[in-house]
């Protein structure tokens, strides 16, 4: 059974950080539909349209027919293993510094046979469950786990190199004054976040979120303004070397179309919260969490933001906002480029209307504070890098992806096509 995790000593400033080293990151451009699967935490393989046989590793023509046409579908996950080693040494920079590490040979009950990393719980010739997960690297890899919930089993070492759990690490939230700020402290401290740093704008000013965030265990409110350069770098110069995960759910929205203003006054502050505070927060603090990466068992491990689904496709009542969130995806795409040499994952969380006041006009289903701090929790715990909360969310995103165009259309009606 899996030891639990003991929380690990405070890092002795005078000892170098080591310096991350990775999985080997080459694959095919067939191999990357796992790598997709693995984002949002789906079990895939590639099966011939023309024969139906499933196919591992991903390749691109089927072994049975040579018929180019494969498509990723989502596949039964049990099977067994019917082969194992463990690896003591190698000559992989990544993983002789981890070893002993356990792979094996598991087949399928769908009739293919996959090369899977092995959870430390499951049993020699045992039955298992196959996961998509991602790697270090963020490269899509097959991660073998038992059947059965076991004792500590995300405290396994194996798995923990895949995921972002919160367990014994630091978290900044960037607004305490969100309506979800209460909800993400509790989550991150049931979740056994060592530490909770929350910042607040002008805090000066009333916020009614100050006693809720005051009781949480672990949590500090500081000062933070992510529209003001100063005030960004300033916290980075005093907590940027502790922060092992980032949520960032700084938000401004005012909802209204793009005739029904008179200036751009609203539109200048979506982004410049929206897009611009992203930017300020990962040129502050992206280095510093990039190169803490491989810092044991408190290593810098997730970035998270909070964004809403309209980036994809925009809503008529929403135009503006729409436009920073489609803006802010974009930066958020190129920082999880930046972040990836340092094995630090960038998790974006969509959801479609909140309830808070600026959704109040919107009709349900509405996602709840409670709903996306769970799903924060999970989708890090999962080691995912989509998350999508709610039904809105899930089914604007199953549309896109069908077809944008006829999104794009079904989004001009007046109730902004079911969303």
């Amino acid at each position: 059974m899996t030891s639990p995790l003991i929380p690990p000593d405070k890092k002795n400033p005078q000892k170098r950080t080591r310096v991350q080293a990775l999985p080997s990151e080459p694959r095919s451009r067939a191999a990357l539909g796992l790598t997709a699967a693995a984002a949002e935490g789906r079990f895939r393989l590639q099966r011939c349209t023309e024969c139906d046989a499933l196919q591992y590793p991903p390749r691109d023509a089927c072994t049975h027919c040579l018929s180019t046409d494969l498509r990723w579908r989502d596949i039964d996950p049990k099977g067994h293993i019917v082969a194992e080693t463990t690896v003591r040494t190698s000559t992989s920079t990544y993983f002789r510094e981890r070893t002993p590490w356990r792979i094996g040979i598991v087949r399928l009950d769908a009739g293919v046979s996959v090369m899977a990393h092995l959870h430390g719980d499951i049993l020699r010739g045992g039955q298992v469950k196959i996961e998509c997960r991602l790697d270090k690297s963020g490269q899509g890899v097959l991660f073998a786990m038992p059947m059965e919930r076991t004792a500590n089993m995300e405290d396994d070492p194996q798995l923990r190199e895949m995921t972002a759990d919160p367990k014994y690490r630091r978290v900044l939230i960037t607004d305490a004054r969100a309506a979800n700020a209460a909800a993400l402290a509790r989550g991150f401290s049931e979740a056994g976040a060592a530490a909770i740093f929350l910042g607040e704008s002008e805090s000066w000013r009333g916020n009614p979120n100050r006693a809720a965030l005051e009781a949480v265990k672990g949590a500090a409110i500081m000062p933070l303004d992510v529209t003001d350069t100063s005030s960004v770098t300033t916290l980075a110069g005093e907590i940027g070397g502790k922060v092992d995960i980032l949520v960032n759910n700084a938000r401004f929205l005012r909802p209204d179309g793009l005739f029904a203003r008179g200036d751009t006054a609203f539109a200048r502050d979506e982004m410049d919260v929206n897009y611009m505070g992203l930017m300020r927060l990962a040129q502050a603090f992206g280095p510093a969490m990039r190169g803490r990466g491989a810092d044991g068992a408190k290593s810098a491990a997730a970035w998270v933001n909070l964004l809403s689904v309209y980036a994809y496709s925009p809503l008529n009542e929403l135009a503006s906002f729409s436009a920073s969130q489609s803006a802010a995806l974009s930066l958020a795409k190129s920082l999880r480029n930046e972040m990836r040499s340092g094995g630090v994952r960038v998790m974006n969380v969509f959801a479609g209307p909140t309830e808070d006041e600026w959704h109040q006009t919107f009709p349900p289903p509405k996602v709840s504070a409670q709903a996306i701090a769970r799903s924060v929790v999970a989708g890090l715990r999962d080691g995912l890098e989509d998350v999508f909360v709610g039904d809105v969310a899930r089914d604007l995103l199953e549309r896109w992806r069908a077809d944008p165009k006829i999104l794009e259309r079904e989004m001009t009606g007046r109730d902004g096509g079911g969303a």
